[in-house]
């Protein structure tokens, strides 16, 4: 086994909160090594949709894939649009957004390792097998967990996880003009169907918490409800994630945690890419400045809180579950709230 030398700031997880924390803190002088088990940044399972109010605006418009002003949700009874003069959510390809966030990194100086897989974890040094096979040693000052729902971090910290939605998606060749959200309760629960157009593809999918479905009966019936909106997903692959939304802290002493490590994704939307980048700079600044307060972080938190207080009431009785999504919709229909209410940046 090889010993490396000890890193200040050592990254586990490749996605768009450990890019966020790399590059600010390159940006501010540390050093900081990521590490990624799989071979190439990017790829995850997800719809790509990223808000106006979140990222949209700090993203470069070439990278984008489409961009909404209107939203056509639909319930068991209702179907709205819901229109804003600037684009609500826009569609990106999220390999195309990681590597885009990898470069930004690397040129501020952040080092990246990919196909490095982090398997042990002690207090002062982390145990790594290499693309090569070999096991090295690396210490370090701050241990940044950005590893996703089944994060090995949360794990050594012994942070149980017991708030985990259901993610399936397929991505269908063709075109189309519309965004639509599919609030269909007696499918999904407190879940949603959705249709995202991409550039040459449409991200077909549906969403929802563990305690209503199994993954097993989500994907039956989203293959269901797909072919009433004209999708046959039977030939094709479907790709499914878990998303964490039991958020229990995000600075343990010298150990921190982000995005989906964190549980800080939304369990009624499974929105993720902006709390992970969120909180990925929020880690930043806390290890640059250890006084710092993070009301970022307090702000998702309490959003979170108002998305969990909607699945609660839900999981006790469908027909609860059918009126919120009703009330929401309307209220919704008569601007009394707007999109950005269901958005973690909202």
């Amino acid at each position: 086994m090889k010993t490396s030398k000890s890193i200040e700031n050592i990254i586990i997880g490749a996605g768009p909160g450990g890019l966020a924390c790399a590059a600010y803190l390159a940006r501010n002088g540390r050093k900081v090594l990521v590490l990624e088990r799989k071979d190439s940044i990017g790829p995850k399972v997800c719809a790509g949709g990223i808000t106006w109010s979140g990222l949209l605006r700090h993203v470069p418009e070439t990278l984008l894939e489409g961009a909404y002003c209107d939203q056509y949700i639909h319930t068991n009874l209702q179907h709205i649009r819901v229109h804003e003069k600037n684009p609500i959510i826009a569609t990106i390809d999220r390999k195309t957004l990681g590597q885009w966030m990898a470069k930004t990194a690397e040129k501020a100086g952040a080092e990246i390792l990919t196909g490095t897989r982090a398997h042990t974890i002690t207090p002062e040094h982390i145990i790594v097998s290499t693309p090569e096979g070999e096991n090295r040693t690396i210490g370090y000052t701050h241990l940044i967990g950005a590893d996703g729902s089944t994060s090995i971090v949360r794990k050594f910290l012994e942070i149980p996880v017991h708030n985990i939605g259901i993610g399936i998606n397929y991505m269908v060749t063709g075109q189309r003009l519309k965004m639509e959200w599919h609030l269909n309760t007696r499918l999904f629960g407190s879940g949603y169907g959705w249709i995202f157009p991409h550039k040459d593809v449409i991200s077909v999918g549906a969403f929802c918490d563990r305690t209503n479905l199994s993954a097993a009966d989500l994907k039956k019936r989203l293959i269901k409800w797909a072919a009433r909106q004209g999708y046959d997903l039977t030939g094709e692959e479907a790709k499914a994630a878990l998303v964490n939304s039991d958020f229990q802290g995000c600075f343990f002493t010298n150990i921190y945690l982000v995005g989906d490590a964190a549980g800080l994704a939304s369990g009624l939307t499974g929105e993720g890419i902006y709390p992970a980048i969120v909180s990925g700079e929020a880690v930043a600044k806390k290890i640059l400045d250890p006084g710092y307060a993070a009301p970022e972080i307090d702000a998702m938190v309490r959003k979170q809180r108002q998305h969990r207080t909607v699945i609660r009431l839900s999981a006790k009785h469908p027909l609860i579950c059918s009126l919120l999504m009703e009330w929401l919709v309307l209220l919704l229909r008569l601007k009394i709230i707007d999109f950005h209410t269901l958005e973690m940046a909202g």
